[in-house]
This record gives C-alpha cells, structure tokens and sequence, in this order.
C-alpha cells in the first residue's frame, strides 16, 4: 500500500469503527431515551441509517481492491460472505425491532409490556448484533491487507479453476 492508500484506509477504518461505536452505544443506552417516544424513534432512524451507511462504507472498500477491478467479485464475495449476511440479517432485524418497540411504547413509554415475540426478537437481535460487530470488525481490518491491492501468486492460485 502507499502512502495514499494507507491514509484512506486509515479514514475509512476510523469511520467504520466510530458507526460501530455509535452502533453499540444507542443499543446499551437507547433505554435511557424511553420517556419521549420522539426522540427514541430519531435515535432508532439515526441507527438503521447508520447500519446502511456502514455496509456502504464495507463494499465501497470492497469495491477499490484490485480482486474486484480485474472481475474476481466471486474470490471477493467468498472471502467475505459471512459478514455480508450477517450485515443484511442485522439491518433487518433492527428495522423490524425499532418498529415493533415504536408500536408497543409509543401510546405509553413507561409500560414494561412485552409479548413473547417481541422478547424473541429482541433476544436474537441481540445475538446477532455480537457476530455482526466480531464480523463487520474482522472484515475491515482484513481488507486492508494489501494482497487484495496487487497482483501476487496468493491470487493467481485462487483465481485458477
């Protein structure tokens, strides 16, 4: 890597991790907010969106690395289908836990009322919010490595059917 593309990569992991951060702060502390619906729901919106700049941001660096600007997206994808997944599960189960907590404390903040869905959900949402932060960290970090900006053997043995 040069210098140049040290100090971008350097940018674009300080971004992934401050969502990441940010990410993990509105989930420990979004109960703080309770009292005033109003602000839970923009907390809530800030978050997914987010969640959606953030798997931007990761394909995006995808996007800039040699493998995939001489047409190895297969090589690429494989490499890091795990978190791909595991990022579109996580939107998804956000978005779908924000709604579903907007409309049961929407009409009365300070009631503790949860059905057994709303439990289950949350309770996975929050298991797949520790794969997603272990994966989404491990792939930023990995596609920094610089044998996916050059031509080298590792990626001629790979490319090779």
């Amino acid at each position: 890597m040069n210098i140049l593309t040290q100090r971008r990569y350097s940018v674009i992991l300080f971004m992934q991790y401050l969502l990441l951060i940010f990410d993990i702060c509105i989930n420990s502390f979004a109960s703080f907010a309770r009292p005033s619906p109003v602000d839970l729901l923009v907390l809530y919106v800030i978050q997914d969106f987010c969640l959606i700049v953030a798997l931007t941001v990761l394909l995006v660096s995808f996007f800039s690395t040699y493998i995939f600007q001489v047409g190895l997206i297969q090589l690429l994808y494989t490499q890091f289908r795990v978190t791909l997944i595991l990022c579109i599960i996580y939107i998804i189960l956000s978005i779908g836990l924000h709604s579903w907590h907007m409309t049961l404390h929407w009409p009365t903040p300070f009631s503790h009322y949860w059905t057994r869905g709303f439990h289950s959900l949350y309770s996975i949402h929050k298991a797949v919010a520790v794969l997603y932060y272990y994966f989404y960290k491990r792939a930023s970090l990995r596609v920094g490595d610089p044998r996916y900006y050059e031509s080298s053997t590792w990626l001629q043995k790979r490319s090779l059917p």
